[in-house]
């Protein structure tokens, strides 16, 4: 399998530096195991986009997958209770 190319936006950069330091790190574990396995366990697909989720405690990872250009783009991070807002 290849390994995908991952992609922040910079809106979700920004968002990113907001998250504690505790949970930071294992964040950007997740994020980096993106590359070798887009559609982890426990990932799930959104109903409303064609974008995907992934869980870390109490912090939401969503992002859509590019299978044709081997991408995982990254466009939002944040607290579970404000992630699903408009």
């Amino acid at each position: 399998m290849a390994r995908y190319k991952i992609t922040i936006k910079r809106s979700a950069a920004k968002e990113l530096n907001d998250i504690p330091k505790k949970d930071l790190g294992r964040i950007t574990k997740r994020i980096q195991a993106l590359a070798d396995n887009p559609r982890p366990p426990g990932s799930e697909k959104l109903s409303a986009q064609e974008c995907h989720r992934i869980r870390q405690g109490d912090y939401r990872v969503v992002y859509s997958i590019d299978d044709r250009s081997f991408i995982v783009d990254i466009f939002k991070i944040g607290h579970r209770r404000e992630i699903y807002k408009r």
